[in-house]
């Protein structure tokens, strides 16, 4: 009856061609809605949202789906809120190298938007083909080439955002130098939409680069201690490598065929700097090495393949296998031993691991996949072996069953208060994304 009086009031904001009933809302990954909308103008969010507000109805949101497993306890909202049809270049200033983009645009078709002026966004997040902007700029995604472009909190030099009453407000600008006050985009970055529902997003841009190249090395014989004096070494360099990655042997195997730890080396310039770059790195590495160098179209063929390997909430595992991604954040080098616990939980556990982790900024990403009482061990061994590191770990992605049994932020931090203070003067009624952040805002 509820269900039926919810589907009535939405058809006076929305055409019921964009009104959805779902009958099975209980998703695998949780976060869904038993009524979904799909709005396809800023005036019609803010409408599903004041009428959500003022009925006290939940809503969950959504853009291509990828992340419906990262953090969440709620199993079904009243409303999910697609921002799916909702995409469209808003305002390109090609001279100026600004983008303004609807928020439900996947992250490839601004990018190819982009590409005939020679023009990109400097991110490289997962599933680039599934993944709107919007959600990235919600999780805060980002990849291996942070190192080289920066995050989105680096990106982002505008918002504009929905509140849960359904009012609007705008944040930062469309010029890359804003002044004036508080840098308020940085709020929303990574709120994983608990404070508003992002509509616009401008981003300041950087050229394509002229010339791209990517040295795989690979250490079979090589020590923890040699591939250790290596990465120092190029990282007191001049070199400005744009990625400088570490894969576990199970990652470096499915991708390049070698099962032994590899470091991944990005780089992006004009032709000459880059094979000086080369030269440089082939002159340092060690001897006992396997090195291969992809350039070009090759580099980026690597790359397509490894944005796509990340568990996501588009895609249910089969037969009785889990998957689960888990973000660690330690100290630059300790990434190498992050990785290094990566290979002997793998064999602890009847798991399939793939990790890579950032030399440059200390970020880890750890897919796993296996039996769901094995990949919940497995998390909680990470996290007692990165608190000692005095690093921090985040689970991305989990199915909702299990996301009752794990913490997926990992408990509240010393500022809580101030988090919940916020959620609490912007989102009173607890409308948007409930339970999906740190500490259950």
């Amino acid at each position: 009856m509820l269900t039926a009086e919810l589907l009535t009031d939405l058809k006076a904001i929305l055409p019921e061609e964009r009104i959805m009933m779902d009958s099975n809302p209980g998703h695998y990954f949780g976060n869904g809605g038993q009524c979904h909308v799909f709005p396809v103008s800023e005036e019609e969010i803010s409408a599903v949202l004041k009428y959500a507000n003022d009925h006290r109805k939940k809503v969950a949101i959504e853009g291509g789906g990828t992340k419906r497993g990262f953090g969440g306890l709620t199993k079904a909202c009243d409303i999910l809120l697609s921002l799916a049809n909702y995409k469209g270049i808003v305002e390109h200033t090609a001279g100026d190298m600004t983008l303004t983009v609807k928020a439900g645009t996947t992250f490839k078709e601004i990018q190819d938007y982009l590409k005939p002026y020679k023009q990109r966004i400097a991110l490289d997040p997962a599933l680039p083909e599934l993944a709107t902007i919007g959600g990235i700029i919600a999780a805060n995604e980002s990849g291996p080439k942070r190192l080289g472009y920066g995050s989105a909190r680096d990106a982002v030099i505008g918002l504009r955002i929905v509140y849960p009453d359904g009012s609007v407000i705008r944040t930062g600008g469309k010029v890359v130098k804003n002044v004036a006050g508080y840098d308020m985009n940085k709020l929303f970055i990574g709120a994983m939409g608990t404070l508003g529902v992002v509509s616009e997003v401008t981003v300041k841009l950087r050229p394509i680069a002229k010339f791209e190249s990517l040295i795989l090395i690979s250490f079979p014989n090589g020590s923890d201690e040699e591939i250790r004096q290596f990465v120092i070494r190029l990282l007191d360099s001049t070199m400005e490598p744009v990625s400088l990655e570490l894969l576990n042997p199970s990652l470096s195997a499915r991708l390049i065929g070698r099962k032994h730890n590899t470091v991944a080396i990005s780089l992006e310039d004009v032709e000459s700097s880059v094979y000086y770059q080369e030269h440089y790195i082939k002159s340092i590495k060690p001897a006992d090495t396997d090195l291969q160098v992809l350039q070009q179209s090759a580099a980026r063929a690597f790359w397509d393949q490894f944005y796509a390997i990340a568990p996501n909430g588009t895609r249910t595992p089969d037969g009785n296998s889990t998957e689960a991604a888990v973000k660690i954040g330690v100290v630059n080098l300790d990434v190498l031993n992050v990785i290094k616990e990566s290979v002997l939980l793998q064999e602890s556990y009847n798991l399939k691991i793939e990790a890579h982790g950032g030399f440059g900024h200390g970020l880890c990403h750890i897919n796993l996949s296996g039996g769901s009482e094995d990949v919940v061990a497995a998390i909680d061994q990470l996290r007692d072996y990165v608190s000692n590191l005095s690093g921090y770990v985040v689970v991305k992605h989990l199915p909702f069953a299990l996301r009752q049994q794990v913490d997926v932020w990992g408990g509240k931090p010393s500022y809580f208060f101030l988090l919940e203070g916020i959620k609490e003067k912007i989102d009173p009624n607890r409308v948007l994304n409930p339970n999906r952040f740190v500490g259950g805002i």
